[in-house]
């Protein structure tokens, strides 16, 4: 018995009223509260994606857009200057390029001399055309006196038919005719020398002509500075003194900084709640640690769903998985500081987060997100 008692007094205890021994109670597994933890976070977690994904949509598919334009010469010749470099910063009207003037200046010159050859002609063709206009007075007036000749032997020759020998009447018969045939040869002279003189003034078309000539002669040579159209930065810039530029063909690439946007590839569910204006927050790898606003522009109503992508319908990749990524659109975000000029690079990789209400806890989530994105860009 003593030792039976020995063995289990650290599992029986005696109790002092009934004095019969009683057991111990069994501690409860942590098990079961840790499971239910976890469901209740999954589910919270779930919740929150849910919600997340229409109220605060979050992508890390967008790239920073903007303009590029190609340097083209509007006239061909040899360059012979060049003002700018590679990855070069420029206004809007810096001279960028120069061609060789002298073929320019050679072709005004010309056009200035056919301007003074044209005004000689003219002058001569107006000099012609009052010489013509004098012929046709002196042939009508001649005209004049044959008929009043005529009609006066017609006269005579009714009251006395042999007053006049038919010599006489036959000459002034001659003369008559010949008159009216000088008249009318006259006044083809004169119409044929003011078709070729057309208008005497400026209206002259070949005035015109020579005008237009010394015009295009004028642009030409303007043409021969290459200046930037617009504000921007050059890149692809791979030429030197003595290149030969072409008409139409690219010298340089000029990109844009008057217009620099963020195009995000959100998923179809995310557009539900989404309006033009909603507040945007979007980070950098190049700037970690920092946090910037935009707004949305505008939102895209159509993409390329296959081969054939008629009228040039934005074209966006999904992943593809073992569940279909839903369909993304084109979103277009306007950045909303100045401060990026330096930092931002067209094709750059962005992260956003859209606010599309007010909701305090979607939206302190959201922000947190996004910031922790940031953080995170330091080791990404």
């Amino acid at each position: 018995m003593g030792e039976e008692t020995e063995v289990n007094k650290d599992r029986i205890i005696p109790d002092k009223e009934t004095n019969k021994p009683t057991e111990k109670p069994e501690e409860k597994s942590p098990i079961k509260k840790i499971t239910l933890l976890i469901l209740l976070i999954t589910s919270l977690f779930f919740l929150w994606y849910v919600l997340s994904d229409r109220h605060t949509p979050y992508t890390d598919q967008a790239r920073i857009k903007g303009l590029i334009t190609p340097v083209t010469a509007r006239v061909s010749g040899n360059i012979t200057k060049i003002n700018i470099s590679l990855h070069s910063k420029v206004k809007a009207g810096d001279v960028l390029f120069e061609l060789d003037k002298r073929p320019f200046e050679i072709a005004i010159a010309k056009a200035e001399a056919d301007i003074d050859n044209t005004t000689q002609s003219v002058a001569a063709s107006t000099a012609s055309v009052k010489a013509s206009a004098g012929k046709l007075g002196v042939a009508k007036a001649q005209l004049d006196r044959a008929e009043r000749n005529w009609n006066r032997v017609q006269k005579v020759m009714q009251e006395n038919e042999g007053a006049l020998s038919e010599a006489d009447k036959d000459q002034s018969e001659t003369a008559y005719f010949q008159a009216v045939e000088q008249v009318a040869s006259a006044e083809a002279s004169l119409e044929r020398d003011q078709q070729r003189l057309g208008d005497s003034g400026p209206d002259n078309p070949k005035i015109r002509v020579a005008i237009q000539t010394l015009e295009k002669a004028q642009l030409d040579l303007a043409f021969s500075t290459i200046i930037a159209p617009t504000d921007g930065v050059i890149e692809s810039y791979d030429i030197d003194l003595g290149y030969y530029a072409s008409t139409g063909q690219p010298l340089t690439t000029l990109i844009s900084t008057t217009d620099i946007w963020i195009q995000a590839n959100m998923k179809e569910n995310n557009l539900s709640l989404m309006n033009i204006g909603d507040k945007v927050e979007f980070i950098f790898d190049i700037a970690p640690g920092r946090v910037f606003e935009g707004t949305i522009r505008s939102m895209g109503y159509g993409v390329a769903t296959d081969q054939t992508n008629k009228g040039g319908l934005p074209d966006i990749k999904s992943k593809t998985g073992w569940l279909q990524d839903p369909q993304r659109f084109p979103v277009i975000i306007s950045i909303d500081t100045d401060e990026l000029e330096n930092l931002i690079r067209l094709g750059g990789q962005v992260d956003i987060v859209v606010f599309t209400g007010d909701s305090f806890i979607l939206n302190t989530i959201a922000k947190f997100r996004i910031r922790l994105m940031s953080w995170l860009s330091y080791v990404r």
